[in-house]
């Protein structure tokens, strides 16, 4: 709650021989609508904060240093440019209203700073020698270079006066407004960690449901690889039989030998292909089946258990007994060159095949590391509706972006896997350069040429230019999964 008239009245009383004489050093704004001016005064420097927050207008000293952004605000910079070194020489509330005035003598002439600590309507002004407006906390422009009009108060429209809110310590130099400071920090304190929790509630409601869609996804996956598992069995059966097949049968009746009864086993056929067209498609999509189980199976259940983890976190916050984290200071780490271990660890080369990320939209994106890699996650783990990326007309990794069937890309997971596309290619050192991409079924192996070489047909382009920020993102989220 706002500082009442009389609340105003005794803290002013308090601090303002203190600070009558002073000269301004500094101004800072740590709060969107808090400013803090150090003031020096012969062997004392003392910070008087100014709040206009609607909720929490007020005046005292702070005795303890304030979080100030590292670019200081449009506001902040116009007091420090034109009130720095400014002398104190009054330090007053105007009657009885909520509205307290420190006439200045800066280095441009008289000048005079008001505090409006009148609620919802609160404002911080800078005014001239004459009185006009020069600049203000709300930005209002249309005052600017005109007289200055106090606000009209109604009586009693301020907050109610209460006896002893503020229970001043007897032995400190300026006790009143020490409790005042006390009991603001309490109260942000209460109202940060509110909104610690409220914000990290809804945090973790998303990832929860964002990572219930991967599970699906990835056990959808399973599902569809389980009915090639026993492809090996039939490619070996083919391969038994070979001399027997003729191109454009659509199936042929064999002696399955894996079973002991030796019953006779109908495996149906692609008419357009060859016998050992045929046998390498039953291998190949039983070997779909084997990097599946062993890609996803771990995955699902680091999924589920990062989902039961953020479950209890989130009924701790229901219940009331969730605390944030404590900030952790910075380590300084010598600039040194990483250890062999250490590169290990980075988490998009973490060891298994192919670079593993997360895009903005929580979809798979998977970057193949050399030519053999590009080749088994373009014609082994991609299917057919998976969107493909190449940077264009140069050398560089496959990338290839997990979708749901009939599901489009969204744009900024578009930009994301394009810009892992650029980064790993030769197109990196110029940082900007055009990603072609389509869909894996367009994707044909280049015959004659070396594992990792396509053909690629329907696509379309990008243009990208290499992003920190983007990558950083996408790096952090590779670390988190």
């Amino acid at each position: 709650m706002a500082l009442t008239a009389t609340e105003i009245t005794r803290v002013v009383a308090e601090v303002a021989p203190a600070l009558i004489g002073g000269w301004i050093q500094k101004a800072y704004q740590p709060a969107a609508r808090t400013i803090v001016l150090e003031i020096r005064t012969p062997g004392h420097t003392h910070r008087l904060l100014l709040s206009a927050s609607p909720a929490a207008t007020r005046i005292h000293l702070v005795t303890h240093p304030l979080h100030n952004p590292s670019a200081p605000p449009a506001f902040c910079q116009y007091l420090r440019a034109h009130l720095h070194g400014a002398r104190i020489d009054d330090l007053r509330q105007e009657g009885r209203d909520r509205i307290v005035t420190l006439l200045l003598t800066t280095k441009s002439g008289p000048q005079r700073l008001i505090a409006e600590l009148t609620g919802n309507t609160a404002n911080l002004l800078v005014l001239d020698s004459e009185q006009r407006v020069l600049r203000d906390l709300n930005r209002t422009t249309g005052m600017y270079g005109k007289p200055y009009q106090p606000p009209v108060l109604s009586a009693g429209a301020g907050p109610r006066e209460r006896d002893d809110r503020f229970a001043a310590a007897t032995t400190a130099p300026f006790g009143f407004s020490a409790a005042i400071e006390s009991h603001y920090a309490e109260k942000e304190s209460a109202d940060n960690t509110t909104a610690l929790r409220d914000a990290r509630a809804s945090q973790i409601r998303k990832a929860i449901k964002r990572q219930g869609r991967r599970v699906e996804a990835w056990r959808s996956d399973l599902a569809k690889a389980e009915k090639y598992k026993n492809y090996a069995r039939y490619g070996e059966l083919l391969k038994a039989n070979l001399g027997t097949i003729k191109k454009g049968l659509e199936s042929i009746v064999v002696v399955d030998y894996f079973d002991e009864a030796l019953p006779q086993l109908t495996i149906p056929l692609d008419p357009t292909k060859s016998a050992q067209g045929n046998m390498d498609d039953y291998f190949r999509k039983q070997r779909k089946h084997t990097t599946a189980e062993r890609e996803l199976l771990p995955r699902i259940a680091q999924g589920e258990a990062e989902i039961d983890a953020l479950r209890r976190e989130l009924q701790s916050i229901e219940q009331g007994t969730w605390q944030p984290a404590p900030p952790q200071s910075p380590v300084s780490t010598p600039a040194t060159r990483p250890t062999r271990s250490q590169s290990s660890d980075r988490p998009e080369e973490r060891r298994g095949p192919f670079r593993r990320f997360t895009s903005s939209d929580g979809l798979p994106i998977f970057v193949g590391r050399n030519a053999r890699e590009n080749d088994e996650l373009t014609f082994g783990l991609a299917k057919s509706e998976d969107l493909w990326l190449h940077a264009r007309g140069t050398p560089g990794s496959h990338v290839v972006i997990r979708l749901e069937k009939g599901h489009e890309p969204p744009p900024e997971t578009l930009r994301d896997a394009a810009t892992l596309a650029l980064l790993y290619s030769d197109l990196k050192k110029s940082g900007k350069g055009d990603v072609i991409y389509t869909r894996r079924k367009w994707v044909k192996k280049a015959k004659g040429q070396a594992p990792g070489a396509v053909t690629v047909t329907q696509e379309k382009s990008l243009h990208i230019s290499l992003d920190k920020k983007r990558l950083d993102a996408l790096k952090s989220r590779s670390a988190q999964g």
